[in-house]
């Protein structure tokens, strides 16, 4: 059974620096999945994954701007708008599984889809709420213990919030 460990950062230069870390632990884009609510500056990066981030940090670019282009290295970033909740910017495996019916139907909204995903209840419901007021969910794939150790690591030291670890969903082309 797969396993993913799961946080959240409440600024983008913590996702940002988790992400980065992550990658260079050796962790793959399809293992790093991220979901933030789209202020708006993140869709256009989310549709041009050749956005230059350090360009754009050097001449004022937003740190909702910075996030995207940031970030553009995951697998399958994109916008996606959920029902009852609003746009999100989300990449990796998590927006394949978010974009499918568990978004569709709108049962449940973010928190259903999230525990669509694996994440337990209590723990879906805590991260919907954060992401309502502004913070990133990462997710990331392990296969085993001591990736395990090595993300909730990295989460903590980079000051992540609700850490926990769970089953991941199987997802169609994943």
């Amino acid at each position: 059974m797969s396993a993913c460990v799961y946080a959240i950062a409440n600024t983008d230069a913590k996702a940002v620096r988790i992400a980065t870390r992550l990658k260079a632990s050796g962790f793959t884009p399809t293992d790093i999945s991220v979901l933030a609510p789209d202020r708006g500056s993140l869709r256009d990066l989310a549709i041009d994954n050749s956005t230059k981030a350090p360009e754009g940090a050097a001449t004022g670019v937003s740190a909702g701007a910075l996030l995207g282009g940031a970030l553009g290295w995951l697998a399958g970033i994109g916008s996606l708008a959920v029902p009852g909740v609003g746009p999100f910017l989300a990449a990796g495996p998590i927006m394949a599984a978010l974009s499918g019916a568990a978004i569709g139907g709108a049962v449940g909204g973010l928190a259903g889809a999230l525990i669509g995903l694996g994440i337990p209840e209590f723990e879906a419901k805590q991260y919907e709420s954060k992401l309502r007021t502004g913070n990133i969910l990462l997710a990331v794939h392990i296969d085993d213990t001591e990736e395990a150790v090595l993300v909730r690591q990295i989460m903590e030291e980079e000051q992540a919030e609700d850490i926990s670890t769970g089953t991941e969903a199987v997802t169609t082309g994943s």
